[in-house]
């Protein structure tokens, strides 16, 4: 069985930062892998370690730069990654999730995976849909937002628990092969150990650019385009009483007059 799992690096951004143009300073971000990818990839190799004869593959779209990054997922259990980019990636910018699943999809037809794990969104973009698009495009059955799997290998089907929205949660049997999106909570991911770290800079991170997945430039032509990046307003405050809860007491009467509030 191989498990293809798609991770991305995502930037973590400190609280207080400036913005330079159309991104933040480099001096406030710190690369790291996106946090829903860290569940998917646990949950792929909790599968590995539960049966027999289980590959997993990560594969990320990104530049050289993120190979440190996407190589936690090798030191947490995958056995192997991809990468995919050149210049026509680095060209288009920003890759809204049809583009991405393209890319990811006939990364997922060249590897021929029984089960395809990726986070419901990413920190950043935060779209939420490259992996129903992907499923989409492999003619795979999916699951959305997915907190609990049971995989039933010999049956070939995967009972998996889905987040609905108000708290409601769907019950439902899924055949294989299948792309699940994998929320958090779902298992919890583990620390990299120093013998992981170690191993993982010996496996395999294939990398690979639009031709060697039978791509071209044409097919990945995002329709999305930054034009800025700002803070946005500040909409509410907060006022802080200060003092014993008799003191503040008419404080607070005061003010919810004020705005309104009666009994």
């Amino acid at each position: 069985m191989k498990i293809l799992v798609t991770v991305k690096e995502v930037a973590a951004v400190d609280d207080e930062f400036e913005i330079d143009g159309l991104a933040i300073d480099d001096r406030y971000v710190t690369a790291d892998l996106n946090e829903w990818d860290e569940y998917a990839v646990e949950e792929a190799v909790q599968i590995k370690e539960a049966h027999d004869d289980v590959e997993v593959v990560t594969v990320t779209i990104g530049p050289s730069e993120t190979d440190e990054t996407i190589r936690q997922a090798l030191a947490k259990g995958a056995d192997r990654a991809i990468r995919v980019w050149d210049d026509a990636l680095d060209a288009a910018g920003l890759l809204d999730p049809e583009t991405k699943a393209e890319v990811l999809a006939a990364v997922a037809a060249e590897e021929d995976p029984d089960l395809v794990l990726t986070g419901v969104q990413s920190a950043d973009d935060g779209f939420g849909a490259t992996g129903v698009t992907l499923a989409d495009k492999l003619d795979m059955e999916w699951g959305a937002v997915v907190n609990d799997l049971d995989l039933d290998l010999e049956a070939g089907v995967a009972a998996v628990h889905r987040e609905l929205e108000g708290g409601v949660e769907e019950l439902t049997d899924i055949e294989i092969p299948a792309v699940l999106t994998i929320q958090t909570g779902i298992n919890d991911p583990r620390y990299a150990s120093l013998r992981g770290i170690r191993q993982a800079q010996s496996k395999e991170l294939a990398e690979y650019s639009l031709a060697d997945i039978g791509l071209d430039a044409a097919e990945i032509e995002s329709p999305l385009e930054q034009t800025s990046l700002y803070e946005p307003d500040t909409e509410g405050e907060a006022t802080v009483f200060e003092g014993s809860p008799e003191e503040t007491a008419s404080e607070l009467a005061a003010l919810l007059e004020e705005k309104g509030v009666t009994s």
